[in-house]
């Protein structure tokens, strides 16, 4: 079964933490040993696991990203958010995290994170644990 959840986004772009109703998800299922799909169904959002101890990393990551793919260039998709979907196209769409003793096995600074390009919107996240 697939588990959804939403997650409304406050800005054109952002990274928003879902570790933690990821977690819960996985308790739900009271499974120790699993593997843990996280996908997002949109062509201008992405999933990326990345540093959650020092919230200017998120920022640089942002920055970075329009220095490579600008909001306004000369792109030809008429309804304007090329840069959104190209740079959820680079992040990509989904991440795969292991479950150990019914944790997410994530590094001690890691987090799961909706990577929002086209914002504000409300995100659907799609979650499948799978016994493992």
């Amino acid at each position: 079964m697939i588990d959804k959840f939403e997650v409304r986004t406050p800005a054109h772009a952002c990274l928003i933490d879902i570790t933690t109703r990821i977690q819960r998800l996985a308790q739900q299922k009271g499974l120790e040993e699993a593997v843990c799909y996280v996908f997002v169904p949109h062509t201008t959002a992405g999933i990326t696991i990345n540093e959650n101890a020092d919230p200017t990393v998120q920022s640089d990551i942002l920055m970075e990203l329009d220095k490579v793919v600008p909001w306004r260039d000369n792109y030809s998709h008429s309804e304007g958010n090329s840069a959104a979907h190209i740079k959820a196209s680079m992040m990509g769409s989904s991440q795969i995290v292991f479950l150990s003793g019914g944790q997410l096995q994530l590094g001690t600074w890691q987090a799961i994170y909706l990577a929002e390009f086209d914002g504000p919107r409300t995100r659907e996240v799609w979650v499948r644990i799978l016994a493992g």
